[in-house]
Parts: structure tokens; C-alpha cells; sequence
């Protein structure tokens, strides 16, 4: 552009001429210079300074008074080449306040260096500088600041990391903060050195809430809800901060023992873990055993109050059932004592098969084959078809022919005990 204007107003120069701005050796002696001498510098001067002054409207012939410079000048057309230029310049001053603000960026509008308003994502327009300037912000981009390391989990930061538990434990932590920008204008102009604030912030919200856990908890249960509990907190402080950050996620890279103890730790958790199973196997045997003892115990209990239960019960209906029989043997005596006597002999004749009895008139012992006789009695029911078409007449005259023994003899030991009923009652009265 330079060299162009230097062209149009008739000035050309050689920069790779070694003798350029030098003058001839003969200069003093001859005013006459030689074709492949250049001018003097002050000789370029003077005609750069002549063919400016024409091109903005001044006229002269470079002689004259004024060290041989005179110009007659024409005010129509300097002010016409001095308007022309003022108007380039304005309209490139004004251009170059237009600015472009991509899709999730926003831009901040400084007026003389105070915030004045923020403008959203397209073609924008500011008074250029110095009037007015502008600072593009991404809000939507997704912001890291790591706490406890850099770059990589090997790489700790021990003046960071090892921190304090409720139970006087120290902890080596790692973790990374996520966050983003909700208000451009408190990020750029409520806090200085924003990252760092950050960082800070979040270190602080760690140590408070690693500070009122126990070690266990931090180190399994508990990552989660650290994790949860340090954004919130971390939340609440920088809205008290005005930082314009919304905490997007914190993520636990690592949690462990310090390096030193490591080994001893791990010991003690191997011995943690076997003491948990031990009780859990302990447990399960006692769910086991208990339940069944239990169940034993109850049922033992059942059976004695059933045990209980019928004991009393033919307790209390014996002695019912004595009090009966005494009434009744109070009533009348003689009845009772034979019918009671009855009812022994049929119980106890009811269980046997075979039946001795003795005579007092003679030597003679009568033998009762009452299992033949039952067997008989079995067979006889077996032919229930044949027995249907015998007359029951016939049937009662078969079983007494079989059995007439029994029955005289039964007779006679029924009288025999009668009369000494009779005579022992007579001798007790």
C-alpha cells in the first residue's frame, strides 16, 4: 500500500542499490549527477514533501523563497482530499466495532471500561475502541478443576490430597470438579484468578466434609454421598462468592490411605473382613440351631400341656365317676357291688384267649378255648351268604350247643357270688 502511494506521487526507490542515499563523489565540483547515482535522502525529502503537497491540492514550482519551496494553494481541493480521508478512516473506525458471538458464547459490552450490557450469539455491533470494548465468555462449555492432583492421579498433590476424618484418620483424596457459567458478568468482574477461586473453594468444601466422617465411611460407603455433600457445599459458597459457576458433577478419582500406611491398612481391613465373616458364618449357625430349638421347646410344651390336659381331664372324670358310682352303690349296694364285678370280669375276659376255672365241689379245672371259639365265631361270619339263609333261631341254637358249658357255669358262679354277697352283707349288718 505504501509503495503504491510512493508510485502515484512519482517517488521510487531502490533498497537493493548499495550506494543509495548516498551522494556522488563528485557532488562538490558538479552539480551534474551521474545516472546511476541516487539522490541524497534530504533531495527525497524535499520532492516527497513537493508531490504531497500537490496531490492534496497546493500548487509551487520549488523555487523561490523558503530554501527554494513556494506553493500557492488551492482550499477548494484540500478540503475536499482532507474530507476524503477523514471519511475512510470514520467508516473503517466504525467497522471494526462489529463483532461475531458464536452459539453458546455471550459477549460483555464495556463502556469506557465499566459493564454496560451483554449480547447473545450473532452479528453484533460496539462503539469502537477507546469508547467501547467487549470480552467473549463460553457458558456452555464444561469446565475442570482438579483437586488433590494434576493431570493424572499419579501425579498428587500432597499439600492438597491428605486431609483429616472425624476419627483422627488421614485420608489421601483425589478428586476433579465440573462446573459451568451461569452469569458471564460475575465471572468476569466478582472474583480474580477464577480457576484457582475455584479450586480453593472446592478444597474447602472437601476438608469440611471429610472432616465430619469417619474413615470407613469415606473410604466405601460413603464416596457417593461425599461426592454430592462437597457440590452442594461447594454450590453454596460461590453464590455467597457471586462467581457465576453452577457445579455440574464432582467426581472421586481416587480415596485411600496414605502411601506410608498403605500396607498396614490393608492388613487391617483383611482382618476387618474376616472378623465380619466369622460373625456372619456365627449368625447363620444361630439361625440355624436357635430356630429349631425353639420349635423343640414348643413342642415339648404342647405335649405336656396335652399331657396336662388329659391327666386332669380322667382325674376329674373318675372322681365324677366315682361320686356316680357311690351314689348309686348307696342306692342299692348288692346290685352295684355284681355289676361291677360284671363289668371287671368282661374287661378282663375281653383281652384274654384262654380262661382256667376252678370248681369248690370237685377236682376237676374246666378249660375255656375262648381263641377256638372266637376263631369259630370268625369263620362263621366269613360264610355271611350261607349264615343269611339260616334263621337266626337256628344260629343262636348252633352257638349255645357249642358253648353250653360256659354258660351253665357262668350261672352257677353268678348264684355262688350272690349268696356270699348276701352272707357278707348279713355279717357286716
Amino acid at each position: 500500500m505504501i509503495g503504491s502511494f510512493l508510485k502515484r506521487i512519482g517517488v521510487t526507490l531502490s533498497l537493493n542499490d548499495p550506494q543509495w542515499g548516498r551522494g556522488s563523489k563528485n557532488s562538490n565540483q558538479d552539480d551534474k549527477k551521474s545516472p546511476d547515482t541516487p539522490p541524497d535522502l534530504e533531495q527525497i525529502w524535499k520532492d516527497l514533501n513537493q508531490r504531497l503537497n500537490r496531490f492534496l491540492g497546493q500548487k509551487g514550482d520549488g523555487s523561490g523563497g523558503n530554501g527554494g519551496n513556494s506553493f500557492n494553494s488551492d482550499p477548494v481541493s484540500a478540503k475536499l482530499g482532507v474530507g476524503a480521508i477523514l471519511l475512510v478512516f470514520l467508516f473503517v473506525w466504525l467497522v471494526s466495532g462489529v463483532f461475531i458471538v458464536q452459539e453458546g458464547q455471550t459477549a460483555v459490552i464495556t463502556t469506557f471500561g465499566k459493564y454496560t450490557h451483554v449480547t447473545g450469539a450473532g452479528m453484533n455491533w460496539r462503539w469502537p475502541y477507546p469508547i467501547q470494548n467487549h470480552e467473549i465468555v463460553d457458558v456452555s462449555q464444561v469446565r475442570t478443576v482438579e483437586v488433590g492432583y494434576r493431570s493424572n492421579v499419579k501425579n498428587k498433590q500432597a499439600r492438597e490430597s491428605l486431609m483429616l476424618t472425624d476419627d483422627e484418620n488421614i485420608v489421601d483424596i483425589q478428586f476433579a470438579v465440573q462446573y459451568k457459567l451461569k452469569d458471564a458478568v460475575d465471572w468476569l468482574y466478582s472474583n480474580r484468578d477464577q480457576d484457582e477461586m475455584i479450586r480453593q473453594v472446592a478444597e474447602t468444601a472437601i476438608r469440611e466434609i471429610v472432616g465430619k466422617s469417619k474413615m470407613d465411611f469415606v473410604l466405601y460407603e460413603g464416596r457417593e454421598k461425599v461426592a454430592s455433600d462437597v457440590g452442594a457445599l461447594m454450590e453454596q459458597i460461590l453464590n455467597r462468592y457471586k462467581a457465576g459457576v453452577q457445579i455440574a458433577n464432582v467426581t472421586m478419582q481416587g480415596v485411600q490411605p496414605p502411601e506410608q500406611v498403605q500396607a498396614a491398612f490393608d492388613d487391617a481391613v483383611k482382618a476387618g473382613q474376616d472378623k465380619e465373616r466369622q460373625k456372619n458364618e456365627g449368625q447363620a449357625y444361630a439361625n440355624d440351631v436357635i430356630p429349631k430349638a425353639r420349635g423343640e421347646a414348643s413342642r415339648l410344651l404342647q405335649e405336656a400341656e396335652g399331657y396336662k390336659s388329659r391327666v386332669v381331664s380322667n382325674a376329674e372324670g373318675n372322681a365324677s365317676r366315682f361320686k356316680q358310682v357311690l351314689n348309686e352303690y348307696q342306692k342299692a349296694p348288692v346290685v352295684t357291688r355284681d355289676r361291677m364285678y360284671l363289668e371287671t370280669m368282661q374287661q378282663i375276659f375281653a383281652s384274654t384267649s384262654k380262661v382256667m376255672m376252678d370248681t369248690k365241689s370237685g377236682n376237676n379245672m374246666v378249660y375255656l378255648p375262648l381263641d377256638k371259639v372266637m376263631s369259630q365265631n370268625e369263620a362263621a361270619s366269613a360264610k355271611s351268604n350261607v349264615a343269611t339263609q339260616v334263621p337266626s333261631a337256628v344260629q343262636s341254637s348252633v352257638l349255645n350247643e357249642q358253648i353250653p358249658t360256659i354258660e351253665m357255669r357262668s350261672n352257677k358262679d353268678e348264684n355262688r357270688s350272690r349268696e356270699n354277697r348276701d352272707s357278707r352283707d348279713r355279717e357286716v349288718r
